[in-house]
C-alpha cells in the first residue's frame, strides 16, 4: 500500500510538473504588450499604448523609429501569417505542408511574381524614402524574430523564424494582387464553353449590357460624362488550398458636405476578403512630430492600404478590370522553341526552379516565358498536353511602383499629392476612394489599362500569331469623380460609365449592391455617423424580390399544393431582407441554384457547372435569365425526346426548393430560418484538422447577410441548401471628419493572430452584430483607456 502510495504520489508530481510547464511555455507564447526593451538603432524611445482591443498607438521622435516599433508589434501579433503569405509568391508552401502543396507551389512560380520582384529590387533606390521607411518596418520584424517568442505554429509545422526582406515585401504585394483578379478564373471556363458549345452561348454568359445596370458616375471636368473549365477547375482548387484569403469585393462611398447633416465628409469602407483567422488587417495609429496615420496593415506590408488621419481618409475597393489576357501560342514546326509574333519569331525563355518539399526530395520544376509572360502548360497539369498558351498580366510588366505608391498615398497631404501617389498603382486594378477636412470627395480607377480593339473579345483566348500589344491608356483617362455635383462617390464593384476610350473590359459584379447604396444615398442630405453605420450592415436586396416576380410569373397557380402556394406567396410579400429570421432567404436561394442547375448542367457537366458557380459571371447571370423568354441555354440536352423552356425549368426548380424545405424543416411554419442554413466560420489553416479545429478556429455562428447586398456576405451554392460564408467585409469603417476622433471601426474576429492573446477574438461578437468601436486619435484619451504600455529605448 505504502508503495502504491508512493507511486500516486510521484505520478502526482509528475502531472503537476508537466502542469506548470504547459502553464509556463503558453505564457512565453503570448504576446508581451507591456514592459522596455532595447530596440538597436533607435535614435529616441518610442512609446506604444495598446488600448482595449490590442491595436497599438505608437509614439515616436521620427518616422524611421515609429516603423521600427511598428514592425516589431505586427510581428508578436502576426508573424505567422507574414511567413504564410511571404511564402505563397516564390514557391514555398511546400517547405511547411510537404508534398500536398508542390502544385500550388508550381503554378504561383510559373506565374513569375519573384522572378518580377527580383526585376524590382535590382531597379529600386534604397535611399528613397518608401525603401528606408520599409527597411525600417522589416528591422522591427527581424528584431522580434531574434529576441521574441515563436509562434505556436512553427513549433507544429518544424519550421525555422528566419528574417524578413523587402523581396518578401514585394512577393506578398504579387500574391494579393493575383488574388484580386478574375481572368484566371474565367477566361479559360469561357473558352471552353466557346470550343465546345459555341459563340452563342458565351454571349449569354456574358450577359446583360451596359445599358442594363447601374454603372459608377465618373466626373472630370476636362471630359464631360457621357450620362478551358477544366483550367478554371484546376485553378480554382489549387486558390482553394491556398492557406490564406483571397480579395473577393467591396463597398465604400464617400459623402460630400451637401450630403451630410454636419457640412463635413463622411467615409465608409468595408472591403470584401475571404474570411480567415486571423484576420486580414492589422490595426496601428502612428504619430510623430510630422506624421500621423491610423492604418489597416497587410501581413509584412510597411505601408496601410487603408488609412485616415485629421486632414483625410481613403479606402480601396476591386476596380474588377480585366488586366490578364491568355495567348494560345503558334510553336515553329521546324524549332519548337521559337513562338509566332506579328513581326516574326520569337525564342522561350527557360527557367528552372527547385521546389524544397517537406519530408520528401526537392521538386525540379522548369517552365518557359514568352515576351509577354509565362507558359501555363508547364504549371497546370489539365492543359499539360495541349498546345502552348501563355498569359500577360499587367503586374509583372512595366515598372513597378507598389512601394513607392503605397508610401505617397499614406503620407499624402492633400488631393493633389493624392492623386500622384495613385497614379503610380498599375496593378492590382483598384477603386481608391477620398475624403478630406476641406470637403474634397474623390473616386479614381487605379490601374495601367490598356485596350484591344472592340473586334477582340479579351474573355476569350487571343492569337499570339497575330494579335498586336494592346495600346495604353493615360491615367489621366482613367475613370474618376472629384467633386462631383450630385455631392457623394461610391464603388460597389460595378462598372464605371464610359471614359473617352470606351467601356473597360472587366468581370464587374452586378448593380445589386449599387442600386441599394444610390437608392439610400440620394433622397438623404442629413447623413451622420450613426447613420452610415446602420447603412454599412444593410442586408436588404432591391433586386432579389425583382427575381422572384420574375420566376413566379412562370408557375401557373393551378400547378401548386396548399403548402407550395403558401410558399410562393410569402417570396410574393418579401422585400429582399435577409435577416436572422428570414424563411424566404432560404427559400430564395434553393430556388435559384435549382433554377441554375437546371438550366446550365446539363451543358456545362458537373465540373462545368462547378466552375461557373465560381465566376463573377453566375451573380451577373441570376436577374437576366431571370428576365428572359428564350435563351440557348433552357433547352436540356440530356432529354432529346423533350424541348424544356424556361417555364418547365423554373417549375421544376420550385418544386425542388419546397422539397428541401419540407425535408429539412417540415414545411414552411416553424421556428426555423436563415440563421439554420447561414454560417461563419473563420478558419485557421490549422483548423482543417478536426482535433485542432476548435483550438484555432473562431465559429460558426449563424449570421445574417447575403450575397449581394450591403452587408456582402458570400458563399459557394451547392445542392446542399446550406451556406457557408466564406467573404465577406474584412472591416467595416466610418470616418467622420465633423468628429474625427470618433470614427468608427470593427475587425471580424481581433487583431490578433496569436491563440493565446486576448486579443484573438474579443471583436467577433460586436461584429456579428453589427456593432462597431472607436478609433481613437486623442492621446489623452489612449492614455487613460490603455491597457499596457510597451516601451522601446535605444541600445543593444
Amino acid at each position: 500500500m505504502k508503495r502504491l502510495k508512493r507511486i500516486l504520489a510521484v505520478l502526482a508530481l509528475l502531472l503537476f510538473l508537466v502542469f506548470v510547464a504547459g502553464f509556463f511555455f503558453v505564457q512565453h507564447l503570448k504576446p508581451e504588450y507591456e514592459g522596455e526593451r532595447p530596440m538597436p538603432e533607435l535614435k529616441d524611445s518610442v512609446t506604444v499604448y495598446f488600448d482595449s482591443y490590442g491595436i497599438p498607438h505608437i509614439y515616436a521622435e521620427n518616422e524611421a523609429d515609429a516603423f521600427k516599433a511598428l514592425g516589431y508589434v505586427h510581428a508578436q501579433d502576426r508573424l505567422w501569417q507574414m511567413e504564410l503569405l511571404r511564402r505563397i509568391a516564390p514557391g514555398r508552401l511546400s517547405e511547411v505542408f510537404g508534398p500536398d502543396a508542390v502544385e500550388n507551389d508550381k503554378l504561383f512560380l510559373g506565374l513569375g511574381i519573384d522572378e518580377a520582384t527580383r526585376d524590382i529590387l535590382a531597379k529600386i533606390n534604397p535611399a528613397s524614402p518608401a525603401v528606408a521607411l520599409a527597411q525600417a518596418y522589416l528591422d522591427g520584424i527581424n528584431q522580434y524574430i531574434e529576441e521574441g517568442s515563436t509562434p505556436i505554429e512553427f513549433y507544429f509545422t518544424g519550421i525555422d523564424k528566419t528574417p524578413f526582406s523587402l523581396e518578401d515585401v514585394y512577393n506578398t504585394v504579387g500574391y494579393m494582387a493575383f488574388s484580386f483578379a478574375m481572368a484566371h478564373k474565367t477566361d479559360p471556363f469561357l473558352m471552353e464553353v466557346h470550343d465546345r458549345l459555341g459563340m452563342e452561348y458565351v454571349a449569354e454568359l456574358l450577359g446583360n449590357s451596359p445599358s442594363n445596370t447601374t454603372m459608377i458616375r465618373t466626373f472630370d471636368s476636362r471630359f464631360p460624362a457621357d450620362s478551358s473549365h477544366r483550367l478554371t477547375a484546376e485553378i480554382r482548387e489549387l486558390l482553394r488550398k491556398t492557406p490564406v484569403p483571397a480579395l473577393e469585393g467591396s463597398n465604400s462611398w464617400v459623402l460630400g458636405p451637401s450630403k451630410t447633416k454636419s457640412g463635413k465628409v463622411i467615409l465608409a469602407n468595408d472591403p470584401h476578403i475571404g474570411f480567415a483567422q486571423p484576420s486580414v488587417w492589422y490595426e496601428a495609429h502612428i504619430v510623430t512630430p510630422g506624421y500621423e496615420k491610423y492604418g489597416y496593415y497587410l501581413a509584412g506590408v510597411p505601408y496601410p492600404l487603408l488609412g485616415h488621419d485629421r486632414n483625410i481618409a481613403y479606402g480601396l475597393t476591386m476596380f474588377e478590370n480585366d488586366d490578364i489576357d491568355f495567348y494560345t501560342e503558334t510553336t515553329d514546326p521546324q524549332d519548337s522553341s521559337r513562338y509566332r509574333r506579328p513581326g516574326g519569331w520569337g525564342t522561350f525563355e527557360e527557367i528552372e526552379k527547385k521546389i524544397v518539399v517537406k519530408d520528401a526530395n526537392p521538386v525540379r520544376f522548369r517552365y518557359r516565358k514568352t515576351d509577354r509572360g509565362p507558359v501555363l502548360n508547364d504549371a497546370l497539369k489539365t492543359i499539360k498536353e495541349t498546345g502552348p498558351v501563355s498569359m500577360s498580366w499587367v503586374y509583372t510588366q512595366g515598372e513597378n511602383e507598389v512601394l513607392e505608391a503605397l508610401y505617397g498615398i499614406s503620407h499624402s497631404r492633400e488631393i493633389g499629392d493624392f492623386e500622384k501617389a495613385v497614379e503610380k498603382i498599375h496593378a492590382p486594378g483598384l477603386n481608391v476612394m477620398y475624403g478630406d477636412a476641406e470637403g474634397n470627395v474623390a473616386w479614381w480607377g487605379a490601374a495601367r489599362i490598356s485596350m484591344h480593339p472592340d473586334s477582340l473579345s479579351t474573355k476569350l483566348f487571343l492569337d499570339g500569331a497575330t494579335v498586336e500589344p494592346p495600346a495604353p491608356v493615360p491615367f489621366r483617362n482613367n475613370p474618376r469623380a472629384i467633386n462631383p455635383p450630385w455631392g457623394y462617390v461610391y464603388s460597389a464593384n460595378n462598372q464605371a460609365d464610359t471614359i473617352q476610350y470606351g467601356n473597360i473590359p472587366g468581370y464587374y459584379l452586378p448593380e445589386n449592391r449599387a442600386r441599394r447604396i444610390e437608392a439610400l444615398l440620394e433622397p438623404r442630405n442629413d447623413w451622420d455617423l450613426k447613420a452610415a453605420m446602420e447603412m454599412i450592415t444593410d442586408v436588404t436586396s432591391p433586386v432579389n424580390p425583382e427575381i422572384v416576380r420574375e420566376l413566379a410569373a412562370e408557375i401557373p397557380e393551378a400547378d401548386l399544393d396548399g403548402e407550395a402556394k403558401r410558399m410562393l406567396e410569402a417570396l410574393g410579400q418579401w422585400d429582399g431582407t435577409a435577416d436572422l429570421d428570414s424563411k424566404e432567404s432560404v427559400l430564395f436561394h434553393r430556388w435559384v441554384y435549382e433554377f441554375l442547375r437546371g438550366t446550365f448542367r446539363d451543358e456545362l457537366g458537373a465540373d462545368g457547372f462547378e466552375s461557373l458557380l465560381s465566376t463573377h459571371l453566375v451573380k451577373r447571370l441570376i436577374s437576366p435569365m431571370a428576365r428572359k423568354a428564350e435563351s440557348v441555354w433552357w433547352d436540356d440536352i440530356g432529354t432529346p425526346e423533350v424541348v424544356e423552356d424556361k417555364q418547365r425549368i423554373v417549375r421544376q426548380a420550385f418544386q425542388k426548393a419546397v422539397a428541401s424545405i419540407q425535408s429539412d424543416f417540415g414545411g414552411y411554419e416553424g421556428d426555423w430560418g436563415w440563421k439554420d442554413v447561414h454560417t461563419l466560420e473563420f478558419n485557421h489553416p490549422f483548423g482543417r484538422v478536426e482535433s485542432l479545429r476548435s483550438y484555432f478556429n473562431v465559429g460558426p455562428f449563424p449570421v445574417n447577410g447575403t450575397r449581394e447586398v450591403i452587408n456582402n456576405l458570400m458563399f459557394p451554392y451547392d445542392s446542399t441548401g446550406y451556406y457557408k460564408v466564406s467573404a465577406g467585409p474584412s472591416t467595416r469603417r466610418i470616418i467622420d471628419f465633423s468628429n474625427i476622433g470618433e470614427s468608427m471601426s470593427i475587425l471580424p474576429t481581433g487583431q490578433s493572430g496569436n491563440p493565446f492573446s486576448p486579443h484573438y477574438n474579443d471583436q467577433a461578437e460586436m461584429y456579428l452584430q453589427g456593432k462597431f468601436r472607436k478609433m481613437l486619435l486623442e492621446k489623452a484619451e489612449i492614455e487613460a483607456q490603455a491597457k499596457s504600455i510597451l516601451v522601446f529605448r535605444p541600445g543593444e
